[in-house]
């Protein structure tokens, strides 16, 4: 066999083993090997996350400019309920990853289990209140009478349905820790292809399906992502991997979910940090009109289509960070961090040049309105000018995460995205002439500066001494 076939044939004997659905543990053996098999799964998994969002635009665009703003206005909402989610998936993630480093399969099972039933109480409780106050929550975003009465339904089922949203994170959480990243991949294939299907038919009202307008979008999300959940308990409970579930882990162990909550607390609050000072810009774009919505919506759902694929390539980082912290190496550890992050610096890169040089064509393909393309080709141009610095900032953040410090990225956070980017923003979009485009650069400065103290602190190395 020639030198090239070889190759080719290692790679895709790697790509094979990446997506088998077996937990691995990875404290030992190539580095490099290990951030392959870990971020090949992650990555097309938060690829088919953000192709709800694409898919969702790309239908609810055909109905009109308010049905769009109606999707931003609920979505920056909605980013509270994916803080909550992210910030418990990433407890998650980090307890049962430092058991499995730990040689503990049983401690992370009751991990898992404490996990779920947090989510549930929270979930549930969060969505009775956004089924209740969903005008309230529009009306208070800065929407107009029109887009109240064409998005109330969306905005209803997508808050009230919260649950499959919280559960699909958390658990996907619980497998990455394990280490299998591929039925994590897997559940969100299951949901965006029940998804897709469902869009066109519930907004349109396609054959005996009901025509449900901008509202069939989020009847279709949720469905898809409920049998993505339906996918990932049958596996859970199946017990075929480390992870093994059984009767005795349905104990509530108050120690373990006090536990699970102090790491939760601090991974929710610097989500929830980014995410208010996203509904802070939106409610200052807002004052330019439904078309900049719309067009800031659609960029912000094509930046997430990219973005998204390199929180797989940090997340690959946060199970590396923990389980070879619970194994004793934290040196393996740090080295893990700085690889991906490099890796991710060439994506992401790749996808600045695309924007830049694309903005408009991308734009485009969702609306054809020229002030909507103007709008969002701006926005595109203008953020992914920090790319090479969010690569850094993104993965470095999420290995804080992975061993268990929630507390210094929500700090960093604290700073960046409420005493930086939302002042800032204001100020630029209503005092300097920038309107709009002063909330993009906003967005790019503040970033910027996140990632670089992230780099700083990351590099005195306290995270190693954390104890979870």
């Amino acid at each position: 066999m020639q030198p090239v076939q070889r190759r080719w044939k290692t790679y895709w004997q790697l790509f094979r083993s990446s997506l088998d659905g077996k937990e691995k543990s990875y404290t030992t053996g190539s580095i490099n090997r290990a951030i392959v098999l870990l971020a090949i799964p992650m990555v097309l998994e938060m690829a088919m996350e953000s192709l709800f969002a694409v898919v969702d635009v790309f239908f609810v665009a055909q109905i009109s400019v308010d049905a769009v703003a109606t999707v931003g206005l609920t979505e920056s909402v909605i980013t509270i309920i994916y803080s909550m989610a992210m910030g418990l998936s990433m407890a998650a993630t980090a307890m049962v990853a430092r058991r499995v480093g730990e040689r503990k399969p049983d401690a992370a099972a009751w991990a898992a289990i404490q996990a779920i039933y947090i989510g549930l109480a929270l979930s549930v409780a969060l969505g009775i209140v956004g089924w209740i106050f969903a005008e309230d929550i529009l009306r208070g975003m800065g929407a107009s009478d029109q887009v109240v009465e064409t998005g109330l339904g969306y905005t209803k089922v997508m808050l009230g349905g919260n649950i499959v949203i919280t559960l699909l994170f958390l658990l996907n959480g619980i497998f990455r820790g394990a280490g299998d990243a591929a039925i994590a991949m897997r559940s969100l294939w299951i949901a965006n292809a029940v998804n897709i299907v469902l869009d066109p038919l519930l907004i349109f009202g396609v054959g005996p399906f009901p025509e449900l307008g901008v509202m069939g979008a989020a009847v279709a999300t949720t469905i898809g992502r409920g049998v993505g959940v339906v996918y990932q308990v049958h596996i859970m409970f199946k017990g075929s991997g480390l992870l093994r579930i059984l009767r005795r882990h349905f104990v509530i162990q108050w120690q373990i979910i006090w536990r699970l909550i102090k790491v939760a607390a601090g991974g929710a609050g610097q989500y929830f940090i980014a995410s208010a000072s996203w509904i802070f810009l939106m409610r200052i774009v807002s004052q330019f009109g439904s078309e900049v919505v719309a067009g800031y919506t659609i960029a912000i759902r094509l930046i997430v289509f990219t973005i998204l694929p390199s929180w797989g390539i940090s997340n690959a980082a946060a199970t590396l960070v923990g389980q070879n912290l619970g194994a004793g190496f934290p040196d393996r550890a740090e080295a893990s961090a700085w690889r991906a992050a490099f890796y991710n610096m060439i994506f992401l890169l790749i996808v600045a040049v695309v924007y830049i040089s694309a903005g408009p064509i991308l734009i485009r393909f969702f609306s054809q309105e020229a002030s909507v393309v103007e709008a969002g080709a701006l926005s595109l141009r203008i953020i992914s000018l920090g790319y090479i610095f969010f690569a850094y900032g993104m993965v470095i953040s999420q290995s804080f995460n992975g061993a268990g410090d929630t507390l210094t990225p929500t700090l960093i956070n604290l700073v960046c995205f409420w005493m930086m980017e939302i002042p800032l923003g204001y100020i630029l979009a209503n005092h300097t002439g920038l309107e709009h485009a002063g909330v993009f650069w906003a967005i790019t400065l503040s970033e910027t500066a996140m990632a670089i103290i992230c780099i700083i602190l990351f590099r005195r190395g306290k995270w190693k001494t954390v104890v979870i």
